[in-house]
C-alpha cells in the first residue's frame, strides 16, 4: 500500500472533530468541496467508509472512530511540538484555548492574564464560555477550568483561586411576599432560579451540608438559564431564590439588594482549578499562562 497523504489524514481528523465539512473547511482554509474530495480519496485508498454523511450531519463509522482514536492525538502532539519551537524565538507566541464559565473569566482569568498579554504581544488567548463538561482533548482545548471535585484523575490540576462557598439568595421584594426558608427542604415551597447544564441536559439537585449532614433538594421555579450571569439578574429582579458560589452575589449582598439565607447549610469546597492532560507537552505560551494563573 502506498504511503498515506498526511493532508488527507489531517482533513479527516478535522472533519471528524468538527462534525461538519463546512466548519472543517473554514478551519483549514479550503473549500467544502475540496475537503470532501480529500476525505473521499482517503476512504477510497483505504477501501473503507470512515464517515457517514447526510444532508445535515456527519458521523463517524466504527472504522472512522478507530482511526480518530489512533491518530487524532498524534496531530495534537505535533502541533504542541511546533508551538514549543517558539522557545527559539525572542518571545513566546501562539494561541492558548481555554474552556470555562462566564464568572471565572471576569473574576480571575482576565485580571491575571491581562498583564501577560501586555508583556507578550505574540500570545493570543481564546476563551470558550461553556458550562458543559467538555472533553478538552477531543475538542482541542489547551485547558479548562472547573471546581476541583469534578476533575478526572488523568488531568493535571492547578488551583487558580481560593476555596469556594455556596450562597442561597433572593431579593428583598421576593421575601416581602414569601417566608424565609429555615431549612433546605423548605425550598420546595419556593420559586427557585435554576441552571440547566448542556452536557446532560438536566438540572442537578442543590447540595447542602451542615455539621457533616448532607442534603440534596430538587427545586422548581418559573425561570431556568444555562449561564450564571442571567441567574444573578433574575434574582435581583425578584424572580426567586438562586444558588451559586457566593462571590457571584457578594457585591449585591453588601448593597442590600440580595438577602442571603440558609447560610449555615452552605458548604465550602475546593475552588477553581485549571486542568489539562497529563501527557500534554506544554508550549512556552501555555507555561506562562499556567504560571500567571497559579495561586501564590
Amino acid at each position: 500500500m502506498p504511503r498515506h497523504n498526511f493532508n488527507e489524514l489531517m482533513a479527516f481528523v478535522t472533519v471528524a472533530r468538527e462534525g461538519s465539512f463546512t466548519r472543517a473547511a473554514s478551519q483549514l482554509g479550503v473549500t467544502q468541496s475540496a475537503i470532501s474530495q480529500v476525505v473521499s480519496a482517503l476512504e477510497a485508498r483505504l477501501e473503507i467508509r470512515l464517515l457517514t454523511r447526510t444532508t445535515r450531519s456527519v458521523a463517524l463509522t466504527a472504522a472512522g472512530e478507530r482511526l480518530l482514536q489512533a491518530i487524532g492525538h498524534r496531530f495534537d502532539e505535533i502541533e504542541a511540538e511546533l508551538d514549543a519551537l517558539t522557545e527559539l524565538r525572542d518571545k513566546p507566541a501562539g494561541t492558548v484555548r481555554i474552556t470555562c464559565g462566564d464568572h471565572i473569566v471576569k473574576s480571575t482569568l482576565l485580571p491575571k492574564l491581562m498583564p501577560l498579554l501586555k508583556a507578550y504581544p505574540d500570545i493570543r488567548l481564546e476563551f470558550d464560555i461553556n458550562y458543559g463538561f467538555r472533553d478538552i482533548v477531543a475538542d482541542r482545548f489547551d485547558a479548562g477550568v472547573r471546581f476541583g471535585e469534578t476533575l478526572d484523575q488523568d488531568m493535571i490540576a492547578i488551583p487558580i483561586g481560593p476555596h469556594v462557598r455556596m450562597a442561597a439568595v433572593a431579593a428583598p421584594d421576593y421575601f416581602a411576599e414569601n417566608p424565609i426558608p429555615g431549612n433546605p427542604r423548605d425550598l420546595v415551597k419556593h420559586r427557585c432560579i435554576d441552571i440547566r447544564f448542556p452536557t446532560h441536559g438536566g438540572m442537578d439537585a442543590w447540595e447542602f451540608e451542615r455539621r457533616g449532614k448532607k442534603l440534596k433538594v430538587r427545586v422548581d421555579g418559573r425561570v431556568v438559564f444555562n449561564t450564571t450571569p442571567h441567574i444573578v439578574d433574575a434574582a435581583l429582579g425578584g424572580m426567586g431564590i438562586a444558588y451559586l458560589p457566593e462571590d457571584e452575589f457578594s457585591p449585591y449582598i453588601a448593597e442590600g439588594r440580595l438577602i442571603r439565607v440558609l447560610e449555615d447549610w452552605c458548604p465550602h469546597f475546593s475552588g477553581y482549578h485549571l486542568y489539562y492532560p497529563s501527557r500534554r507537552q506544554p508550549s512556552p505560551a501555555f507555561s506562562l499562562v499556567v504560571d500567571a494563573l497559579r495561586v501564590n
